[in-house]
């Protein structure tokens, strides 16, 4: 029978050094060049070097340790490093708030998380240290770019970003605080604001997400990834405003064409300012500042009031040939499809909720079978199920399980549209404003324009030598004022 106060006689401080001390002598976690042995690579989630380790830490790594271990038991040659997440945010708060440069505060706290991590005996191969803010990893961040830039998956447009004007600069989500969105140094209200961007061409590879053939996940990740990727397919629709200028639209519902009874423009749409009639200017420009304040998460929630303004600009529907009034409302974004949609309020809750709160024309192009037909002005909810077509030109009377490929087939026909398909799932912005990152490895030319670091010259280097200003403006700013235009490597 087992000694009940043996657990009093464990002194863990000597007996675990003393073991950690000989397995580190023996290179036990060191894989080794052998080829008679299977190669096994695993990586768990390089920790932030915030400071301390904390159970959530462990809590992580524990399994992936685990399983190293049991592979190594079955003879495989196994490679498990570990390392540090070391660029952020948090660095850059740390040097505004203690004075204290981001690399002091970021290689202390690696230092002490190095030594808590180490008295966990775990099975990570120390010789493979990484750390992301060491130059020697970010070359190959940076190589990594390029790679992207020759091949066409990295490239530049303006996109909005969160911006405070008293701090004059760019914020990182964290930074924006509460429901009002203001800056979480200053207090002053946040707003969206165009910067040219970088981006990668993640979208490219949508439909590749969505194939999970020979992959062991999950059904609810797999489910969680569709819809994040989130696929329709549809028709693109160019109406036309009254001063000719294209506007397209992305439906899932072609059938319903003949009800659109206006249509919504996202306050950022770059048509916005041209089809504004004088009228309506102040109002529209008004509007647009109160949209740069809220973030799109905000913008998109079901349940909150619709708001909107008419810009005093219409449209012309392609098929019908009417006039519809264009507005703008901050529920549409930029970001997902066209940043413009036709408004069928009939059969669109959300169109049908902001017809009626604005007075707009309610017009039932779509019977379900068997459905006593309900005269608009009587409706109480839009009705979505899909039915066969009514009031619809041409092509009234097309029974529902023909009206998708019916409607399609006559705006092709027509030449004001076509079949496509369009992905919630978009470009990957990758630019910071901030300076605690890797850079971007650009040169711009007045006369070429971005021009790629040579690989031969890489890592491109943060400055050490910034000054950190009370107001969070990033260091950058004034980092290269002494450098040449042609060498100063694009923001981080």
């Amino acid at each position: 029978m087992s000694d009940p106060t043996a657990i009093e006689h464990y002194k863990h401080e000597e007996i675990e050094a003393k073991w950690q001390a000989r397995w580190e002598e023996d290179r036990l976690y060191q894989p080794w060049r052998d080829p008679d042995k299977t190669k096994f690579y695993a990586l768990t989630m390089l920790p932030y070097p915030s400071g301390d380790l904390h159970i959530g830490h462990w809590y992580a790594m524990t399994p992936s340790d685990a399983r190293v271990r049991f592979k190594r038991m079955q003879g495989y040659n196994t490679f498990f490093p570990i390392g540090f997440d070391a660029f952020g945010l948090p660095a850059e708060n740390a040097a505004i708030k203690n004075k204290i440069h981001p690399r002091v505060w970021t290689y202390k706290n690696i230092e002490r998380m190095r030594a808590q991590l180490r008295t966990m005996g775990n099975s990570f191969d120390w010789r493979s240290e990484c750390i992301t803010s060491d130059p020697k990893y970010y070359r190959w961040t940076q190589w990594w770019f390029e790679q992207f830039y020759k091949n066409d998956l990295a490239y530049q447009k303006f996109s909005p970003v969160d911006f405070c004007p008293s701090c004059n600069t760019t914020l990182a989500r964290e930074q924006v605080q509460g429901d009002d969105r203001h800056c979480e140094r200053c207090g002053t209200p946040v707003i969206r604001k165009d910067l040219n961007q970088w981006f990668f061409r993640a979208s490219d590879y949508s439909e590749e997400l969505l194939v999970f053939d020979g992959m062991d996940w999950p059904e609810m990740i797999r489910t969680l990834q569709t819809k994040w990727i989130g696929k329709s397919t549809g028709v693109s629709v160019v109406f036309h405003t009254e001063s000719e200028d294209p506007l397209e639209v992305f439906t899932t519902r072609p059938d319903t064409l003949w009800g659109v009874t206006f249509m919504v423009l996202s306050p950022e749409h770059p048509l916005v300012d041209k089809i504004t009639s004088d009228d309506q200017r102040e109002a529209v420009k008004v509007y647009q500042q109160q949209a740069r304040a809220q973030s799109d998460i905000q913008r998109e929630a079901v349940d909150r009031e619709k708001t909107g303004v008419f810009t005093g600009g219409y449209a012309v529907n392609p098929v019908s040939g009417e006039h519809i009034p264009i507005w703008i409302a901050d529920y549409v974004l930029m970001s997902y499809g066209t940043g413009a949609i036709m408004a069928v309020p009939a059969h669109d809750q959300r169109d049908f909720e902001f017809a009626r709160k604005f007075g707009l024309p309610v017009k039932v192009v779509n019977q379900a079978e068997g459905e006593t037909p309900i005269p608009a002005d009587e409706m109480t909810e839009a009705t979505v199920a899909h039915g066969a077509m009514v009031d619809s030109g041409p092509l009234t009377g097309t029974p529902a399980a023909l009206s998708f490929d019916a409607a399609a087939d006559y705006v092709e026909n027509l030449g004001v549209g076509k079949r496509s398909i369009n992905y919630r799932f978009h470009d990957w912005l990758i630019s910071r404003q901030r300076y605690w990152g890797a850079p971007i490895p650009v040169i711009y030319c007045p006369e070429c324009g971005p021009v790629l670091v040579p690989e031969d010259q890489l890592p491109v280097l943060l400055p050490d030598d910034v000054e950190w200003l009370p107001t969070g403006e990033s260091p950058l700013k004034l980092a290269f004022h002494h450098v040449p235009a042609l060498r100063r490597p694009s923001r981080a």
